[in-house]
């Protein structure tokens, strides 16, 4: 155990204090009185010690600190040695504080500190620049008073802030931010807004490259296509000789129309916005017939197709892209589904709303490949995947049509156990 500095000094003053009061007192016959007296004063003096430390603590400008006697030399020694760490502690913060504001206002994206209520507490260069923040004006104001982006409002209410959303520049509307809220502390907010107006143009440039250049080429393919068409169809006997190498080129040419097909599909996705052309549709109709054409497709693979159905469920959307969507999870599964395996869809209302899946009894997918499935052009497997006739475009066209029905695509598979796919859309779009 370790005891105070000064603690048997100051008892051996009170030994040598009471004793003298108590000769004092047994001289005049008073010892009671007087040692009563003298404790008094004692714990007075302790008492009043007390309060300057009190009022030196709370105002040390205005009083001063106790007398550093007996047993307080001690108490003021280890007040000093910890108000000396706490300044300490507050310089180094100060300069990871300074240092962390310095690193900030060097980047070129704004960043904003938000306080649990919304206000603005601190800003770096680069978001006076990119949203008009004034530090006399703004500092303490709420960040919804600044962007008032009904998008950016809705964001920040929700408080599901694992993705970045985008919106135009408060000060240039030309401008398009991509904006991501990181909470940390308690309750406060870290919002990052960068410039991404020229990836935006990039990736026009990019989508508008593909379909123009997927536009040009049907025409000349529809063209060799039907040639070849006509040269296989043919009973000349001097093509016969050619017949292999010109079946060989059909095949080619009829898997780059898919692919041009695909690819301008794709394009009319991303760049049509709009959501015209989405009325009620029926679904189990839908699902249905899809279920008809996948029976005619694996007729040589002879594969067990089991259906699930809703019929009162319908669904309000695009029916061309719906469609599309749910044919490429279909004819998927019965290209990767060996010959005898079973294929089960299913289109019904869930916790998560109403969902249409596809699982099958294929060859399945290792897990590392599943985040990257819906990439254009990517395949686990090449050489299954255009010996199967795919394009490497499907179901990018299935998450491209989900997205614009407020839709998510989930993927669950195992290699060789099969795989199931599942689309689910919000409640509000049941008819």
């Amino acid at each position: 155990m370790t005891y105070p500095p000064g603690l048997f000094k100051e008892l051996g003053f009170l030994s040598l204090y009471l004793t003298g009061v108590g000769l004092v007192g047994f001289q005049f016959d008073q010892l009671p009185w007087i040692v009563l007296g003298a404790l008094s004063i004692y714990f007075f003096w302790h008492i009043s010690q007390a309060v300057r430390l009190n009022l030196w603590l709370n105002q040390s400008k205005k009083y001063s600190k106790p007398y550093a006697v007996g047993i307080w030399r001690g108490v003021l020694s280890a007040i000093e040695a910890l108000r000396e760490r706490g300044r300490k502690r507050k310089r180094k913060l100060g300069r990871m504080l300074s240092g962390f504001q310095q690193s900030t206002s060097a980047l070129p994206d704004a960043t904003v500190v938000i306080d649990s209520s919304g206000e603005m507490e601190w800003w770096n260069d680069s978001a006076t620049r990119i949203l008009g923040l004034d530090r006399k004006q703004d500092m303490g104001r709420n960040i919804e008073g600044v962007i008032t982006d009904p998008v950016f409002l809705g964001y920040l209410t929700d408080g599901d802030y694992l993705r970045p959303i985008q919106i135009p520049d408060p000060v240039d509307g030309s401008v398009s931010l991509e904006v991501r809220v990181v909470p940390y502390g308690k309750g406060k907010r870290l919002l990052q807004a960068r410039d991404i107006t020229r990836l935006q143009q990039l990736e026009t440039v990019r989508r508008d490259f593909v379909a123009n250049v997927s536009h040009e080429m049907r025409t000349p393919l529809t063209v060799i296509h039907g040639y070849l068409e006509t040269m296989v169809d043919s009973v000349d006997p001097g093509l016969a000789p050619w017949s292999r190498i010109v079946m060989q080129m059909q095949q080619q040419t009829t898997r780059m129309q898919r692919i041009v097909w695909d690819l301008l599909l794709l394009s009319r996705l991303e760049t049509n916005q709009d959501t015209e052309g989405q009325v009620e549709v029926d679904v189990p109709a839908l699902v249905e017939r899809l279920e008809q054409e996948a029976a005619t497709l694996s007729a040589s693979a002879s594969h067990v197709i089991h259906v699930d159905i809703d019929p009162a469920l319908k669904l309000f959307a695009n029916p061309d892209e719906l469609d599309s969507a749910f044919s490429n999870l279909v004819f998927n599964a019965v290209r990767y589904t060996p010959a005898g395996g079973e294929i089960f869809l299913a289109w019904a209302l869930t916790e998560q709303g109403p969902c249409f899946s596809v699982r099958d009894t294929g060859i399945g997918i290792e897990a590392e490949h599943i985040p990257r499935l819906t990439e254009r052009f990517y395949r686990v497997d090449v050489g299954r995947s255009r010996q199967s006739g795919g394009t490497g475009l499907g179901l990018a066209i299935v998450k491209h049509v989900l997205t614009r029905h407020n839709g998510r695509l989930q993927i669950e598979s195992q290699p060789g156990k099969g795989s199931l796919f599942r689309c689910c859309f919000p409640a509000s779009r049941i008819c």
